[in-house]
């Protein structure tokens, strides 16, 4: 437990943090890359070159701290941090190496306004925040582990197909190389893929939300091509588009991830989804879908049909299923859009323009997409009388305390 002392030091100097925190934890990445080189082969190196992975730590750092008095109101965000932490295969001997060079990164910035008390104030801090998620992904490792079909760390997968789905995405089915059978999953969950990037000279991993129900023998995950543009490219995403074909061999953790519907629920649920935000979706959609008691709406959106993902496969079942409606949005429909009546409405996601559709008794709405996407979503059924802990929502990159 920490003392009311070095609570009192952390919620003093935050703002100091928070003013200086993307060069502290600019520096602490660069004092630990030169010490632990092998730690590259975990950490995303685009976000790192574009700068993003240290602006989240400098934000959960802050809020971190912030939060001190209370650390049960960052829960949520923990047990989304412990689950991504396990889908790469963080373990409890790497925290001391962070710890070691935050620390160092905090004393070489700020000087000699880093003090000895405020050092061991934020090491204990530090420790404390340690000690929850290391005690978190224990738990996880060993669930995945004990699950029939389940595993901890890496596991060698075949490419059995390779499938387009829009000009942008394409689908993977992944089957054990051993032979053996997979862990089922939660509807929403993802998966983490390992492979070797040679424009980088080492190995990089990307969570993938798993995109079918599961079936005891395969997963299947549906992947975006993120072009380069003014940023890096999507080294990881070009290489599964271009260079990984079927036979081929990936490495895959367990799938993870807190996002995902109550499979014992009755309660209807609506599905909120923009671009590749559809993956997860899918995978709630084909469960729940299959009991008929409950309502199921799924709100779309895309730029037009070109790179709109299993557009007809959501039709075919918005027509078999009685209990399933499909609302799509394109905001740059095409002619050949047009002329096939290939979506509902033509602009980007308005819930409140069709606020009859989404707003039915105890629904849970679930929202996937770009992160200025999802923050339009969550607002507007806010504004429409939602509350909070009916709205539900997964994000990818590094932004973990800005949602």
């Amino acid at each position: 437990m920490l003392t009311q002392k070095t609570k009192d030091i952390v919620k003093a100097t935050a703002p100091v943090l928070a003013e200086h925190g993307y060069d502290i934890i600019k520096c602490f990445y660069k004092r630990m890359f030169e010490a632990h080189p092998e730690l590259k082969n975990i950490f995303n190196m685009a976000h790192q070159e574009q700068g993003q992975q240290q602006q989240a730590l400098a934000r959960a750092v802050y809020a971190y701290a912030e939060n001190i008095e209370d650390p049960g109101s960052l829960m949520a965000v923990l047990k989304n941090i412990a689950n991504k932490h396990a889908s790469l295969g963080v373990r409890a001997e790497q925290y001391p190496i962070v710890e070691e060079h935050l620390l160092g990164a905090i004393k070489e910035v700020l000087g000699a306004a880093a003090t000895d008390d405020i050092i061991s104030a934020w090491a204990q801090a530090y420790g404390n925040l340690a000690d929850v998620l290391m005690g978190m992904e224990s738990e996880l490792y060993e669930r995945s582990a004990a699950q029939p079909g389940g595993w901890s760390g890496w596991r060698s997968f075949v490419v059995r197909e390779k499938t387009p789905e829009s000009s942008v995405i394409t689908s993977f089915v992944l089957e054990p190389a051993d032979g053996d059978a997979v862990m089922n999953f939660e509807p929403g969950q993802y998966i983490s893929i390992a492979v070797e990037v040679p424009a980088l000279g080492l190995q990089q991993i990307r969570q993938y939300s798993l995109s079918d129900m599961p079936n005891g023998h395969s997963y299947r995950i549906s992947v975006k091509r993120e072009d380069g543009g003014p940023q890096p490219a999507g080294y990881v995403s070009s290489l599964l588009h271009e260079h990984v074909n079927v036979g081929d061999t990936v490495r895959l953790a367990a799938p993870y991830g807190s996002f995902h519907i109550d499979v014992n629920a009755k309660t209807p649920i609506i599905l909120i989804s923009g671009g590749v935000g559809l993956t997860p979706m899918i995978s709630m959609l084909k469960r729940a879908i299959q009991d008929p008691q409950r309502q199921v709406v799924f709100i779309h959106g895309a730029r037009n049909g070109a790179v709109h993902a299993m557009r007809d496969r959501l039709r075919e079942a918005a027509r078999m299923y009685a209990n399933f409606s499909l609302m799509v949005f394109y905001d740059d429909p095409l002619p050949q859009d047009v002329a096939g009546r290939d979506y509902d409405r033509a602009g980007l996601v308005d819930v409140r323009s069709i606020k009859d559709t989404v707003l039915l008794p105890d629904a849970d709405y679930y929202i996937c997409g770009p992160i200025p996407f999802m923050r339009i979503q969550h607002d507007a059924l806010k504004d429409l009388g939602v509350r909070e802990a009916r709205i539900h929502y997964e994000v990818f990159g590094p932004d973990l305390f800005a949602e």
